[in-house]
């Protein structure tokens, strides 16, 4: 059993940033590809952004240039610098890692 604990979500203004943190606990034998979800209200359930355990990353085409994912592989955390936030980023942002969703943390970004 995998657990993934989120933090650092909230409400910032236009043009802000947030920096979200995942921990990943439990029967993890080796991590490799980890990421980061989305999902707006009405809305499916989005890719933002996943790297693998050799650092390469993959965004969405919307976060390109705004939001950086990172990994700190002694930890077992993923990272999620999300800078020049928009209104449209608004979301509840899942992290998530094979077989395994966290609980979400609401993102929240005023006009």
């Amino acid at each position: 059993q995998v657990q993934l604990v989120e933090s650092g979500g909230g409400l910032v203004q236009a043009g802000g940033s947030l920096r979200l943190s995942c921990a990943v606990s439990g029967r993890v034998f080796s991590i490799n590809v980890m990421g980061w979800y989305r999902q707006a209200p009405g809305k499916p359930r989005e890719l933002v952004a996943i790297v693998t355990s050799g650092g390469t990353t993959t965004y969405a085409d919307s976060v390109k240039g705004r939001f950086t994912i990172s990994r700190d592989n002694a930890k077992n955390t993923v990272y999620l610098q999300m800078n020049s936030l928009k209104p449209e980023d608004t979301a509840v942002y899942y992290c998530w890692y094979p077989n395994s969703w966290g609980q979400g943390t609401q993102v929240t970004v005023s006009s």
